[in-house]
């Protein structure tokens, strides 16, 4: 464990993550500090700079951190990259996401940035351009649900701002 006022901030950061640190914070408070900072032998972060904000948010006195006295100055720099990058490349199966939000019920994931319009975003984009195809011979009906009025209007809302003029909310 380190103290939180010993861990510097990489200064050439590159990543703007000030929005990523309040459901950072809510993550770390609801499941614990589960991915240590990994900083420099110099105690400056080479990877987890939102989780030191969060940790500081929280008034955290100490985190865990991993030293990483391995890797070479050019390396350490190329990681701090990397870790970040690397995650850019993954994608959702909203089918899978879907079933796994609704099967949690105890914790409210919007804390984290799920909510169900936010899933449809992308799925709607994806999988309903056929209905552009010819809308004049063709009608369509898609049933949503949500669990909140809010949600149904905001997708609602994601629905009109796509151009899709006919959509009710039954």
């Amino acid at each position: 464990m380190f103290k939180t006022s010993e861990i510097k901030a990489y200064k050439n950061n590159p990543r703007n993550n000030d929005d990523a640190v309040g459901p950072v914070a809510k993550s770390i408070k609801q499941f614990g500090f589960k991915v240590p900072i990994i900083i420099d032998k110099n105690n400056v972060i080479v990877a987890g700079h939102t989780r030191l904000k969060a940790a500081i948010k929280l008034k955290l006195a100490e985190v865990p951190c991993i030293v990483a006295d391995d890797l070479t100055e050019e390396q350490i720099k190329a990681f701090r990259l990397a870790d970040n990058k690397v995650s850019e490349f993954a994608t959702w199966d909203f089918e899978l996401l879907d079933i796994e939000l609704v099967n949690i019920s105890c914790i409210d994931m919007s804390d984290f940035g799920f909510l169900n319009v936010d899933i449809l975003d992308d799925e709607l984009e994806r999988q309903m351009e056929y209905l552009t195809q010819d809308t004049k011979t063709k009608k369509f009906i898609v049933k949503l649900t949500f669990t909140t009025e809010d949600e149904a209007n905001e997708c609602k809302d994601k629905l009109m701002s796509l151009g899709y003029e006919n959509v009710d909310i039954v």
